[in-house]
């Protein structure tokens, strides 16, 4: 569909909201043809994939072997890693749970967390972030005005497992990442969330205060140090299997009583607010879409049910009242200077100094292995 110069892909929802979206003479977006290509490489919902799934448990359980804890799964409420978490129970293995706590879980997050960890008998650990250095953090991020405000959450979250898991002699970590929601994403929207590089100098120009406790992680340590020589490695082991979100949730119901939230990353209440407020006001981003088409793509929705969904207000407007006045309060700041940050024109992570010619250099040394070795190599997964 094209009115003027925007333009709807004919098979997803994905739309020139992407600056970078290509078409073919059908009207099919790169995306769509990037997500075909990924069956049978990175994506196995087949008996092939119950055939690598097997044999990832079965390595696992040998690692483990006399130790209390074969693995580690990091939980944060989500369907995603809470079916993942009730799912991994049933191959008896003894993973140790991880919540990071960054603030901003939502009670029913912390409900279902406790559901799911008392349903399969697991331990649980809670790292819990230094507040007053994680809020530092997101202002210097909101005056820096770049897309992705959810890095200080993510960074210090996967930061954390991986240094906890190398410490306690765990190598594997156990991710409800997968491909069959989350499969497309425009990556102009924005930069890796483990670039450290990058969020130091966000932190430098714009922050308050040393980040003393917050948990980061470096370049080398992490496409070299952790993966080759602490021998970590993250897992995702919903791209094995044939993974029905919805299917997912019903059973989680009726298992344990998991009650869904009314968006995808709703455990967050400040990814909540920055997904369906900030992005689409400031940058014109609806997150919506890329996480539809994945579902599109992978089978679980019609292109005409996404249309449907996309009609439906990103907020309610009483509920987006009250998750600004307690973001505002939260963060300590006024509601003007919340909305100054919101309004004033956008910027690019690419405006601070990023890891990525680093990442590039890897890359190309990733391929140059392959094809010495004739074989996809993963640095994580």
């Amino acid at each position: 569909m094209t009115i003027g110069e925007y333009q709807r892909c004919r098979r997803c929802v994905m739309d020139t909201t992407d600056p970078l979206i290509e078409f073919d003479d059908q009207g099919v977006c790169n995306h769509c043809h990037e997500f075909d290509g990924l069956l049978g490489t990175q994506w196995f919902p087949n008996e092939e994939g119950k055939r690598k799934l097997d044999a990832m448990i079965s390595r696992i359980k040998a690692e483990g072997k006399d130790k209390e804890y074969d693995s580690i799964l990091g939980l944060s409420g989500g369907v995603d890693s809470t079916y993942l978490a009730m799912t991994i129970k049933d191959w008896g293995l003894r993973p140790l749970v991880v919540h990071v706590d960054a603030g901003w879980n939502t009670e029913l997050a912390v409900a279902n967390i406790e559901r799911v960890v008392k349903h399969c008998g697991y331990d649980l650990h809670t790292h819990v972030v230094d507040w007053e250095e994680l809020r530092d953090l997101h202002l210097a991020y909101l005056k820096a005005g770049i897309p992705n405000q959810d890095v200080p959450q993510d960074h210090v979250f996967f930061a954390s497992l991986y240094h906890f898991a190398t410490q306690n002699g765990i190598r594997t970590i156990f991710s409800g990442g997968n491909l069959a929601t989350e499969g497309i994403f425009p990556k102009a929207w924005h930069g890796s969330a483990m670039d450290a590089i990058n969020l130091r100098a966000i932190h430098r120009e714009y922050g308050s205060r040393p980040l003393k406790s917050y948990t980061t992680i470096g370049f080398l340590t992490y496409y070299f140090w952790f993966p080759f020589v602490k021998k970590m490695r993250t897992v995702r082991p919903l791209n094995y299997m044939p993974y029905d979100k919805a299917a997912a949730l019903e059973e989680m119901q009726q298992a344990f009583g998991y009650k869904p939230y009314d968006r995808k990353h709703g455990e967050s209440l400040f990814t909540k607010l920055f997904q369906n407020y900030y992005l689409p006001t400031k940058f014109g981003y609806d997150k919506r879409l890329p996480h539809l088409s994945s579902m599109i793509a992978s089978g679980q929705m019609t292109r005409d049910d996404a249309l449907k969904t996309l009609e439906e207000p990103l907020y309610d407007p009483r509920d987006l009242e009250t998750d600004i006045t307690y973001c505002c309060k939260k963060l300590r700041i006024s509601r003007e200077e919340f909305e100054q940050m919101v309004h004033s024109p956008g910027r690019h992570h690419t405006d601070f100094p990023t890891w990525e010619s680093r990442q590039r250099l890897a890359k190309e040394t990733q391929r140059i292995i392959e094809r010495l070795l004739g074989r996809r190599v993963s640095v994580y997964s």
